[in-house]
C-alpha cells in the first residue's frame, strides 16, 4: 500500500515538473514583456551631483586645514624630542624627568587630537554623503515612478544589463535639478 501512494506521487511530481518546465518560459517571458528594469550606480550619481561636488571640495579644505596643524603640532613634539635628547647629559635628573614626562603627555595627548580628527573627519564625511544618498534615493524613486519602471537595481549586484536601462546620468541630472 505505502508503495503504490509513493509511485503516485513520484508520477504526480515528474508530471508537476515536466509541466512546470513546459509552461514556466511562457509565464517568464510574459512577465519579462510587462517588466521595464533600470540600473543605476549609486556611488557615481552621488559623486557626479553638483551637491556632492561642492560639499566634498569644502570637507577637502577643512581636511588640509587640519592636516597643516597637525603637521604643525608634530613638529612641536619632535623638536621637543630633540632638544630632551640634546640636554639630556647636562640636566639635573629631576628636570630631565620633568622634561620626559611632559614629552610623554605632549605625545599622547597629539596620537589622541589626530586621532579625534580622523573620527571626526570620517563621520563627518559620512554625514555628507548619507545626507545627499537620502536624497539621491527619493529621486530614484520618483524616476522609476514617472517613467513606469518595474524595479531599479544597483548596477553592482548587476552581472550584466544592457547600458540603454543605465539610469545613473538621468538621476544625476534629476537630482541637481530638484535640489539647486
Amino acid at each position: 500500500m505505502r508503495l503504490t501512494i509513493f509511485r503516485r506521487f513520484r508520477a504526480i511530481g515528474f508530471h508537476l515538473i515536466f509541466v512546470f518546465f513546459l509552461c514556466g518560459p511562457l509565464v517568464v517571458s510574459s512577465f519579462a514583456a510587462e517588466s521595464r528594469i533600470g540600473f543605476v550606480d549609486i556611488q557615481k550619481a552621488v559623486s557626479s551631483t553638483k551637491e556632492w561636488k561642492s560639499s566634498f571640495n569644502k570637507f577637502k579644505a577643512d581636511f588640509t586645514k587640519e592636516k597643516k596643524r597637525i603637521k604643525i603640532r608634530e613638529q612641536k613634539v619632535k623638536k621637543m624630542l630633540g632638544d630632551l635628547n640634546k640636554q639630556s647629559f647636562v640636566l639635573d635628573p629631576e628636570l630631565k624627568k620633568k622634561k620626559e614626562e611632559k614629552l610623554r603627555k605632549e605625545k599622547i595627548d597629539f596620537e589622541r587630537y589626530v586621532q579625534d580628527q580622523n573620527t571626526a573627519f570620517g563621520k563627518k564625511e559620512k554625514e555628507m554623503t548619507q545626507k545627499i544618498l537620502r536624497k539621491m534615493m527619493e529621486v530614484i524613486k520618483k524616476i522609476g515612478k514617472e517613467k513606469k519602471y518595474t524595479m531599479i537595481l544597483e548596477q553592482k549586484v548587476v552581472l550584466y544589463h544592457d547600458r540603454g536601462n543605465d539610469l545613473t546620468k538621468m538621476a544625476t541630472l534629476t537630482y541637481d535639478r530638484v535640489n539647486k
